[in-house]
């Protein structure tokens, strides 16, 4: 059975303090997690190590603590930037690759995000891998092709066993992020599905069929249950409803 798994994506959002309150909140009202559910809550750089002392006093091993960026180098001369191993050592597990606003905001290209995926990858780091259209793509209708790209030219080098080992994907619809409108029921399970597909002719239907393929764009507390629904969605990449523990509780609970 493949992971079902809901993360919250705080943006540069919260103090420290407030992200930490955030946590407790939640960790004491969520309901019980299954050995296959997850979820994961990825903080500003700032907050990491407070929300892993949070995390660390609960011990919920389906509890994990993700960054949303890193450096795509080892170590070296990259003022203001963050290593993996310096997310290691303070307790993250995931780290968000290729987020939208990453990709047009910081000018992140294909072939820089691989760059990404390798240091990971390396790392043995789990990698939640963010692809998506932005509207005059959707509405030329070539979203198939340029996720189609994008899953190519950033993750489709690795091995069989390190994408199934260290990938989950999140497809975020570019013109849903943020904006209030959510890609209906039937066009995110459309694109979740083609999605596995390609995994299939890549790899093979076995990978393709326990890769965890996320929904991310404005899924919210009214809408979770019903996109968590669909045959080949695996949960939600959740921003703006992660941060209040009433708009994030449901989508957890929608899990089940």
């Amino acid at each position: 059975m493949r992971k079902k798994i809901v993360a919250g994506n705080w943006k540069m959002n919260l103090s420290i303090a407030e992200g930490v309150q955030l946590v407790k909140n939640i960790i004491n009202e969520m309901p019980s997690l299954q050995g296959h559910q997850e979820v994961v809550f990825c903080t500003p750089f700032t907050h990491l190590s407070s929300v892993a002392n949070e995390l660390n006093q609960n011990v919920n091993i389906q509890v994990k603590l993700g960054a949303q960026n890193c450096n795509d180098h080892a170590s070296g001369a990259y003022t203001g930037e963050i290593s993996s191993s310096m997310l290691q050592e303070i307790g993250v597990s995931h780290v968000i690759i290729g987020h939208s606003e990453r990709r047009q905001l910081f000018h992140e290209s294909n072939a820089f995000l691989k760059s990404k995926v390798d240091t990971l990858v390396a790392s043995k780091m789990q990698i939640l891998f963010c692809c998506g259209e932005p509207l005059e793509i959707r509405e030329a209708n070539g979203q198939n092709e340029y996720v189609a790209n994008q899953l190519q030219e950033s993750l489709f080098h690795l091995s069989a066993q390190d994408f199934l080992n260290q990938i989950t994907i999140a497809y975020e619809p570019i013109w849903a992020i943020g904006t209030g409108v959510t890609a209906s029921t039937a066009q995110a399970q459309e694109m979740h599905a083609f999605i596995r597909n390609l995994i299939s002719q890549q790899y093979s239907e076995s990978v393709a069929s326990e890769i965890s393929i996320l929904y991310g764009g404005s899924c919210n507390a009214q809408n979770a249950s019903e996109l968590f629904a669909n045959e080949d969605v695996d949960g939600g990449l959740i921003g703006g409803a992660a941060l209040k523990a009433e708009t994030f509780l449901p989508i957890i609970k929608a899990l089940h």
